[in-house]
């Protein structure tokens, strides 16, 4: 029986795309056993990028579904404008704002944001971008601008990977219960509200939350305390595929140095912890069930080490990321691109 026409047209169009991106471009499969990420470098010198990428947009959706993740290195790629106009080539909408922030961060030019600012010296867990809210971003964009002289990589696992290497018995209850973040606003701790929220006016703060199901209360010693109860577990909406899409691992006080941690705990007590994770009902984790789920992202993870000018894209939802300590000057520039998600 002969294919119908459609299909026939499509699958000819589809082999023209990737034998016009390949004739342009070279990618180097991910280490072995690895899904991510796809390095992608020009095949001649003088390729213009956003050119490029615009017209092979279809070819990187679709290595971007099968990877999680794809460095493209060794274009030209100059500066943040350059790195924007890239952006708005291979990606659906605007550039999102940073919204209901969790991390330091500083703007850069329009919706253009440095990487989290935290001392060199500390390490980010694998995380997906925003998971610890019912809105996050599908894409994100990081562009290394200057490569630290020793560390500072973006490390990367596979978030299909991780949900399926995690035990059924904690995978079932975490899908089941979802996960409860619960943040207390004090000033000198963490970020304050203000910061958070984008905004000095306490009912601006209040309508965010109603807005996004999140409760809230201001307490007699005017602090802010909010909790919201997020998915643990997600489906991704391309590719039907089950990831592991969260932040207990991170959110909780046990990702916390032991001094900070006990710090914390002897002056405020664990229910005016500046942030803190929880089941979806309250319920506090088990040290075990936390210390299974940082195993298996540290067995999943995957290090390249930057280069100045790459660009990497991620699919936030197949791809968790971090940062490794470093020394020297390390510059990395952040867009986020393509919401999705239950909003409220």
């Amino acid at each position: 029986m002969s294919p119908p026409p459609d299909f026939a047209v499509s699958t000819i169009r589809r082999r023209a795309v990737q034998a016009a991106a390949t004739g342009l471009i070279t990618a180097q499969p991910p280490q072995a056993g690895r899904s991510l990420p796809l390095i992608v470098r020009p095949a001649l010198a003088g390729i213009d990028l956003c050119a490029w990428a615009q017209e092979q947009k279809p070819w990187l959706e679709e290595h971007l579904a099968r990877h999680g993740a794809l460095l493209l290195r060794g274009f030209d790629v100059a500066d943040a404008a350059a790195f924007e106009q890239l952006i708005d080539a291979t990606s659906s909408g605007q550039l999102l704002e940073y919204t209901y922030r969790s991390t330091p961060r500083s703007n850069v030019s329009g919706r253009i944001y440095t990487s989290t600012e935290y001392p060199p010296d500390m390490a980010i867990p694998l995380h997906n971008e925003n998971s610890y809210s019912r809105q996050w971003p599908m894409k994100l964009y990081f562009f290394s601008a200057t490569a630290a002289a020793r560390g500072g990589e973006t490390p990367l696992a596979d978030s299909r990977r991780v949900y399926q290497r995690i035990p059924p018995e904690i995978r079932d209850r975490f899908a089941e219960n979802g996960v409860r973040y619960v943040r207390n606003y004090r000033p000198g701790l963490d970020l304050p509200w203000q910061k958070v929220f984008q905004t000095d006016d306490p009912a601006q703060a209040e309508a965010f939350c109603r807005r996004n199901g999140i409760e809230f209360e201001w307490r007699d010693d005017g602090t802010l305390r909010t909790s919201q109860v997020c998915q643990a577990v997600a489906r991704h909406p391309r590719t039907g595929e089950m990831v592991w899409f969260n932040q207990a691992h991170l959110f909780h006080v046990s990702a916390l140095p032991a001094e900070i941690r006990d710090s914390l705990l002897s002056q405020f007590g664990e229910a005016h912890l500046p942030r803190n994770a929880y089941y979806g009902d309250g319920t506090p984790f088990e040290d075990r069930v936390l210390d299974e789920i940082r195993r298996v992202y540290q067995q999943e993870q995957v290090l390249t080490p930057w280069e100045e000018g790459d660009v990497l894209i991620i699919d936030n939802m197949l791809a968790a990321h971090g940062r490794m300590p470093y020394e020297g000057a390390r510059r990395v520039l952040v867009g986020m691109a393509e919401a999705v998600g239950d909003h409220g």
